[in-house]
């Protein structure tokens, strides 16, 4: 992996830290299981052992680094009823947004959702996976813009860095985009034209799509995991 810069006049040197580490576990750059070697850790963002046990241990408290007896810290992986609770919770909140941003949101900012649908189809259109993750995370600020809600945004930005993995998973099923750019239309016409009943339904519809999808996913990878476990056990 690329070394990444740390600046040290910037913000303290831990949350720089726990935000380029946060990073790079949301964008799968390490992945689910993997274990968190603090040598390593300390090469590649230049700094020391202590900034990064702190680092870790703040990433422990956000569920996504678990510290495993006689391992050490790893990535945190989700279980199926973990990421039911995470999708149940998703899908409420972003109803919410749904819904203020089609009471608050400003002209512009109805108009800047409008922009973020047509990239974000742009990316759909063109099938490059890695360009629609971006897209729909642009959507996505763009909605809680307008929503102008700060719990409800940290509370979403949490929950997707847990779900992270799944979230790409489903973006690389072209079926999946098919409906989800879909929805997401849909979603943008009601927000932005201040239909907040509409809004409402359509945001909450689009998650518990994709939390019935993910959670399939979810479980033919454990069954594989399983598979794998016992054919190496033969």
């Amino acid at each position: 992996m690329q070394q990444q810069q740390v600046h040290r006049e910037a913000a303290p040197l831990r949350m720089q830290v726990v935000n380029l580490l946060r990073g790079e576990i949301v964008a799968v750059h390490f992945e689910p299981g993997e274990r968190l070697i603090e040598r390593t850790l300390c090469e590649r963002y230049g700094v020391s052992r202590t900034v990064i046990r702190e680092a870790l241990r703040q990433l422990e408290s956000e569920g996504l680094v678990n510290i495993v007896p006689n391992r050490g810290p790893v990535v945190a992986t989700l279980s199926a009823e973990e990421a039911r609770g995470l999708y149940e919770v998703r899908a409420v909140l972003e109803a919410l947004a749904g819904r203020d941003f089609a009471n608050r949101a400003t002209k512009a900012q109805r108009a800047s959702l409008k922009e973020r649908m047509k990239r974000l189809s742009a990316a759909y259109a063109a099938g490059d996976a890695y360009k629609i993750v971006a897209a729909k995370d642009e959507f996505d600020d763009a909605l809680l813009d307008g929503a102008g809600n700060p719990a409800i945004r940290s509370t979403l930005l949490g929950i997707r860095a847990r779900t992270s993995l799944l979230r790409r998973l489903l973006m690389f099923s072209a079926e999946r985009n098919v409906v989800a750019e879909r929805e997401l239309k849909e979603i943008t016409r009601a927000a932005t034209a201040g239909d907040a009943e509409a809004a409402w339904a359509a945001c909450e519809s689009h998650v518990q799509t994709a939390a019935t999808l993910a959670l399939e996913l979810l479980e033919q990878s454990t069954n594989a995991d399983r598979s794998a476990v016992r054919v190496g056990s033969a």
